[in-house]
């Protein structure tokens, strides 16, 4: 009886420690995501923000001579006025 109670303590301490283990982990790896959610949030702005350095560059660039500069200006104003008419209409069907 002695024999079989001391394998059932011996198991119960293998899970206790093994839960702690898993509890510790647990811990480790929110935090793991979290900084890379907060990291992925700074790399999302970046972009966002190169891609309007790009746009503002490129209508500047369009003020110039080169016709295809020009073509290239106005499909991109073209393209971000119908990105304004989306949000437009989003926030429309939102009230």
């Amino acid at each position: 009886m002695n024999i079989i109670l001391s394998e059932i303590e011996v198991k119960v301490r293998k899970l206790i420690d093994a839960n702690r283990q898993h509890i510790e982990e647990n811990r480790r790896l929110a935090s793991e995501n979290k900084a890379l959610r907060e990291e992925n949030e700074a790399l999302v702005q970046t972009n966002r923000e190169l891609h309007e350095k790009i746009n503002k560059t490129t209508i500047v660039n369009a003020l110039g001579n080169n016709e295809e500069e020009i073509k290239e200006g106005r499909k991109l104003i073209k393209e971000l006025i119908k990105e304004i008419d989306q949000c437009v209409s989003i926030l429309n069907t939102k009230e």
